[in-house]
């Protein structure tokens, strides 16, 4: 890609920035991640011990979300414990996690949806069991008071939409990727989708994968993984994905390969990309990129459903969620750099300032 057709998308790629502040691209029943209700008309008197079950741990995302509920429930003085469990990518394992909570007599089990509708088994048994039962993050085909008591979801098709507009307008002609997570991956087939929805408008941008990139969302396995589209593609434009340390992996993944950056779109952002590309900026090598996130605060929307959930309350949100600009090139806002803070560190997290310091000196 060419200096001139980075510059290409400066002016159209600004709307996109605009078309989300303003809302203008949301639906009625949308709401952005950093706007949050207050919790505590919906805490109720019961005590409540509260679990958050990850069907694949081991990130700082996944540790941000944690903190996050925590600092969520912390706010509700019924809610005396809120603890964690992790499924290391097996189902089988995801779905005992949420059994024995049942079995302890959990008031509300959140869990993310790593695993879609092949857990929806699971979520029905523990909310019959009398469990208010919460997955978060994709939208399922379950009923709701059925299956599950709330489902919270993050809008993957509405944000892949906007990265393939953006990449469309930004870069006009060329090749592009998608980077996703695990292998059949419910919330990446969806972000897939709709990057392909985005990109039907500009027959000049070529898919080169018609599956999304596994990367496990594991910093390694998405430079190895970008490594070789390197050598297998000679040229990529654009690079889209689903988290932030993917992307910081293909942006290393290019730099070591000595080849010109691509386009990045990705949501879910961390502390050290923000820097890397600060840096490049003051150098003068900074390349066109997109940034939505803000999605570590999902958590705090499902845990808020399931106590709405609980008490016979009106739920005091819509359901679908979308990231917020974090940062946008084309329309001159940066991201976030913070030298103070640790790598991982998830600036556009809803935490406190001090939380989020604490929770990386750990």
């Amino acid at each position: 890609m060419t200096n001139k057709t980075k510059l290409k998308g400066a002016a159209a790629g600004s709307a996109i920035v605009l078309m989300l502040g303003a809302g203008g691209a949301l639906a009625q029943d949308y709401t952005l991640v950093n706007n949050h209700a207050d919790i505590t008309p919906l805490c109720g008197t019961e005590p409540i011990r509260v679990a958050l079950i990850d069907g694949f741990g081991g990130n700082s995302w996944r540790k941000t979300a944690f903190a996050e509920i925590q600092d969520e429930a912390s706010k509700c003085a019924n809610i005396t414990e809120v603890t964690y469990a992790e499924a290391g990518g097996d189902v089988q394992a995801y779905n005992a996690a949420i059994n024995g909570f049942v079995t302890q007599g959990y008031e509300i089990i959140v869990t993310f949806t790593d695993f879609g509708d092949a857990a929806l088994p699971a979520y029905r048994s523990a909310q019959q069991a009398g469990t208010t039962m919460v997955p978060y993050f994709s939208d399922l085909s379950g009923e709701i008071g059925v299956d599950y008591a709330a489902n919270p979801y993050e809008d993957a098709y509405t944000a892949g939409t906007i990265f393939g507009k953006w990449v469309g307008e930004t870069v006009g002609e060329g090749t592009t990727v998608f980077l996703g997570g695990l292998a059949g991956s419910a919330s990446s087939v969806t972000f897939l989708d709709g990057y392909k929805a985005g990109l039907a408008d500009y027959p000049g941008i070529e898919l080169l994968d018609d599956n999304f990139i596994v990367t496990n969302w594991n910093p390694a396995d998405a430079q190895k993984a970008v490594a070789g589209l390197i050598a297998r593609y000679p040229q990529i434009d654009a690079v889209a994905s689903d988290y932030g340390v993917t992307s910081l992996a293909a942006v290393k993944a290019f730099e070591s390969a000595g080849v010109e950056m691509p386009a990045m779109a990705f949501i879910a952002t961390n502390n050290e990309y923000s820097c890397k590309y600060m840096d490049a900026k003051a150098a003068g090598n900074a390349w066109p990129q997109l940034a939505l996130s803000g999605t570590t605060a999902d958590v705090r929307f499902a845990l808020r459903a399931g106590l709405a959930a609980r008490n016979g309350m009106e739920q005091p949100e819509p359901r679908a969620l979308v990231a917020f600009p974090f940062a946008d090139s084309t329309a001159g806002l940066d991201p976030k750099c913070d030298p103070t803070m640790p790598p991982d560190a998830d600036l556009a997290s809803s935490l406190p300032i001090d939380k989020l310091q604490a929770l990386f000196a750990q």
